[in-house]
């Protein structure tokens, strides 16, 4: 399946309340959001599953990918478009057995010997980070720019910088010829994700020039 990641939204549901939630995620679609990540690592499977439901009716409506944090059987469940696996998660080569060869699979990675790995056994792309300290409720090892940039120019598929990212903060990744950027509390602490989305966004391609 294509896909853009150049702006990749992942979701944190601490931060409001259901309705508030949906809202903020259609509101970041609306400023150019190209991927979207539902990552819950608190909720049951049955209440992961209500929810992911809900948002893959938002993300149709848009076209644009709805990827699956952790759970393959969640991501099955709502027929999303594709899944995304940690180094505790299910392994790369096994979560693709099961998905298929049409849906997206997507691996975080913080070594050059580990993006191969990813790649080999049949990752889409690669989440690289963290960039800087997050304030995300999920364990964050520092990764620098050179790894990054290393790991860049070791695979072919597209890379995604994560971990602390802003439209502030952003200029460490110019030269690094990353796919696109990921943004979770930019975006989910905005009063207006739809403006938080686009200024990230623009930020991002200004670097690419």
């Amino acid at each position: 399946m294509k896909f853009d990641s150049t702006m990749y939204f992942i979701t944190d549901s601490s931060y409001c309340g259901e309705e508030e939630f949906l809202r903020k995620i259609e509101s970041a679609l609306t400023g150019g959001v190209t991927l979207i990540q539902l990552r819950e690592k608190n909720k049951s499977t049955k209440e992961y599953i209500e929810l992911a439901a809900k948002v893959h009716e938002i993300t149709k409506k848009y076209s644009v990918p709805l990827i699956i944090d952790d759970r393959v059987d969640v991501m099955l469940a709502v027929d999303a478009e594709g899944v995304h696996v940690g180094k505790e998660d299910m392994p790369v080569e096994m979560a693709r057995k099961i998905i298929g060869k049409d849906k997206i699979l997507g691996a975080t990675t913080k070594t050059v010997e580990a993006a191969v790995l990813a790649y080999e056994n049949g990752a889409d792309y690669l989440g690289v980070g963290a960039i800087y300290p997050t304030t995300t409720k999920v364990k964050t090892i520092l990764t620098s720019t050179k790894t990054l940039d290393e790991i860049c120019k070791s695979v072919p598929i597209p890379i995604n910088a994560i971990g602390g990212l802003n439209a502030s903060n952003m200029d460490v990744l110019k030269g690094i010829n990353i796919a696109g950027v990921c943004a979770v509390s930019a975006i989910m602490k905005s009063d207006n994700p739809s403006d938080a989305v686009r200024i990230i966004k623009e930020k991002f391609l200004s670097l690419q020039k």
